[in-house]
């Protein structure tokens, strides 16, 4: 028995050929042939049973014998905004990582004391698509560009918010445990949680953060690496959520 075949079709049902590098892998890796079972997945919620309809040299043709939505494993929106780090190898290990886990959304900050302040994010996503098909997860977290710490703490954000810091001169929450009480309504199952750069984020963005509706948390006592937080934080964020 062949091994299924998955292919990430951003609207599946509304086209007829993979994308350029889709069918690049179908035909030239896998060798896919007229008539050979394959699934899409449209990173929406969905998979799709179809069928390969034509093999050319450079195009992959397909029909959709059956759509077959899915349901979340977790509840709520889970969305992570992080300072990334200089090593860019370790932003990409967070993120596949992350996407194997299931989450929603990964933004990024340009704070104080990032080292990093450019960040293309092409790579990165289609490292979060490779990891999607992997784990066979009907849904692709949104990545987002970069953007200012004040940017993006000024935006309205649903759900509860969080800011994951190290200071002693604020009072702090543990992170686990205030996203495991149980929540009124489905909005309120949003979870927005910010994590700084090695350096943290300075005391001045931390007051703003709490100044707009933030609150303060901490991951627990070791001092952790950069994507390591971010990474635990949507590991704690899928089990305090996970249906």
């Amino acid at each position: 028995m062949k091994e299924a075949r998955y292919f990430y079709v951003p609207d599946a049902d509304k086209t007829e050929e993979l994308p350029t590098e889709e069918a690049m892998h179908a035909l030239r890796v896998l060798r896919l042939k007229s008539g050979d079972e394959i699934f899409l997945m449209d990173g929406v919620g969905n998979f799709y049973d179809g069928e390969v309809t034509l093999a050319a040299t450079k195009k992959c043709l397909y029909k959709i014998n059956e759509k077959l939505p899915q349901e979340k494993s977790w509840n709520g929106h889970i969305h992570l905004v992080m300072a990334p780090t200089k090593m860019m190898d370790r932003i990409e290990w967070m993120a596949e990582k992350a996407t194997e886990i299931g989450f929603d959304e990964l933004s990024f900050l340009n704070t104080k004391f990032s080292e990093r302040k450019v960040l293309r994010t092409v790579r990165l996503d289609k490292i979060v698509v490779s990891a999607v098909k992997q784990s066979r997860k009907p849904w692709k977290p949104v990545v987002n560009a970069m953007v200012t710490f004040m940017e993006f703490i000024k935006q309205p954000v649903k759900g509860r918010k969080y800011i994951c810091h190290c200071y002693e001169e604020f009072e702090k929450k543990d992170f686990f445990t205030e996203i495991s009480r149980p929540v009124a309504n489905e909005e309120d199952a949003d979870i927005t949680v910010l994590v700084g750069p090695e350096g943290d984020f300075s005391i001045d963005e931390v007051k703003m953060a709490l100044e707009n509706g933030y609150e303060s948390v901490t991951l627990g006592n070791s001092r952790l690496r950069t994507e390591t937080a971010g990474l635990y934080a949507v590991a704690l964020s899928n089990l305090a959520r996970r249906k």
